[in-house]
């Protein structure tokens, strides 16, 4: 690799992911150039505004914002990196339409020894199908690359640095170059492969996850059923050394394990069973809590017409809301013929309406907690109108339950004799 300062590196993708990899590469010493679609993206980062909050972020860039240069088109660099979203279908198939469009737009620009690395998240054998075919194009020899990204809303730049990283080479060369780059920033270590492989240990990551869930969201259906804390459960299930069960919830939401699973189901369908029933059964969680309200409503009697969603970021303190398990909820109650309202410090913008925490909790006959942000721990989640509140993380402390006089506290994953009903 020659000399960084005379090394530009186009990014194509400025989003979550790309944007910290701009800045992080732009603190290396590198001439970057930011690429992204959104025009109204490209202007407010030309003008030196955040698109996103993340920890860190903002102080990054603004340090090495002088180093990056913004644009709706890529230009000449040494390098181009791939990170755009890859969503899925409505029939569960791996949407590759922006990826493809991101390739394409290298093409006119690219040069022979150029090194191409992919970060969006592929099924397997994209890199070395889809994306070299359209690369070929060019009739010249160039370097190309799997990366997947390694990251963790709220952590993205600790995690960018610190985890470890599989890179996969079209051949041995194109390897190499590309650890050179992220060996310039990632502190951990770095293993070489093949493109088809790297590929695929994203996916696998994701989809072990995305199982594990399912398993203790299936368990919190049956505790339900035998009348136990599934919670409780758990805990003293991990202290054994073989063991270690994730914890049920509403839902699986964000970018990666909601969807990355999908794309090794669409590749292998008959043998990828359990995976394929996994997904669904998570997808399936806002709907069971739905119901477990609905059934309390009836069997209590309860004269509910507003619910209140605590929550609607897809995971704790971040701003994320994408594939969230509160969207559908909210969807399923409305369906019902309740009205919604949803609450969250972090999240500005949501198919629902987003009112303050405050005047979520004196709106509502019901709450149910989706989220859970820290913030929650303490906060007062207690009027004379709320009847019901489903906790779906168990996130309620022992004070608040006691506070929730005349309500019946439902922890999703607990047994019937766990509800409170009045004064803890």
């Amino acid at each position: 690799m020659k000399d960084r300062k005379k090394t530009t590196i186009s990014v194509i993708g400025l989003g979550y992911m790309g944007l910290p990899m701009a800045c992080l590469l732009a603190k290396q010493g590198f001439n970057v150039v930011g690429v992204d679609v959104d025009r109204d993206k490209i202007k407010k980062l030309q003008k030196g505004k955040m698109i996103f909050h993340e920890p860190g972020l903002a102080t990054l860039f603004r340090r090495n914002r002088k180093r990056i240069s913004f644009h709706s088109k890529p230009a000449s660099a040494d390098v181009f990196i791939v990170a755009v979203p890859t969503p899925i279908t409505q029939k569960k198939r791996a949407d590759l339409s922006f990826v493809k469009s991101a390739v394409r737009s290298i093409v006119p620009v690219l040069r022979e020894g150029n090194l191409v690395i992919i970060e969006s998240t592929v099924a397997p054998g994209t890199s070395s199908g889809v994306v070299k075919r359209i690369l070929d194009k060019k009739k010249f020899r160039y370097a190309l690359a799997h990366c997947p990204e390694r990251a963790f809303p709220g952590r993205t730049l600790k995690e960018m640095i610190e985890n470890y990283r599989v890179i996969g080479g079209l051949d041995q060369g194109s390897g190499e170059m590309a650890k050179r780059i992220y060996k310039t920033f990632v502190k951990g270590n770095i293993f070489l492969t093949d493109l088809t492989t790297a590929e695929t240990v994203k996916l696998l990551e994701n989809s072990y996850r995305d199982v594990n869930i399912a398993f203790a969201n299936e368990m919190a259906k049956l505790a339900h059923r035998i009348g136990i804390n599934m919670w409780e459960a758990i805990r003293l299930a991990n202290y054994h050394p073989r063991v270690n069960i994730h914890v049920p919830g509403p839902g699986v939401g964000g970018h990666c394990i909601p969807l990355d699973p999908w794309f090794l189901v669409d590749v292998a369908r008959k043998e990828s069973p359990l995976l394929k029933k996994s997904l669904l059964l998570n997808e399936q969680m806002p709907l069971f809590v739905a119901q477990l309200a609905a059934d309390h409503v009836r069997k209590y009697g309860l004269k509910i017409k507003r619910f209140g969603i605590l929550g609607v970021a897809y995971k704790k303190n971040v701003d994320d809301a994408r594939e969230t398990p509160a969207l559908r909820l909210a969807e399923e109650f409305k369906r019902r013929g309740y009205e919604v309202r949803c609450a969250d410090p972090y999240v500005k913008h949501f198919p629902h309406p987003l009112v303050k925490q405050d005047d979520l909790i004196r709106w509502a006959d019901a709450l149910v907690i989706v989220t859970d942000h820290d913030i929650y721990k303490e906060a007062k989640l207690s009027s004379e109108n709320i009847k019901l509140v489903i906790d779906t993380r168990n996130m309620l402390s022992d004070r608040q339950r006691k506070a929730l006089v005349g309500a019946h506290v439902i922890l999703l994953g607990a047994g019937e004799e766990k509800i409170t009903h009045g004064r803890a």
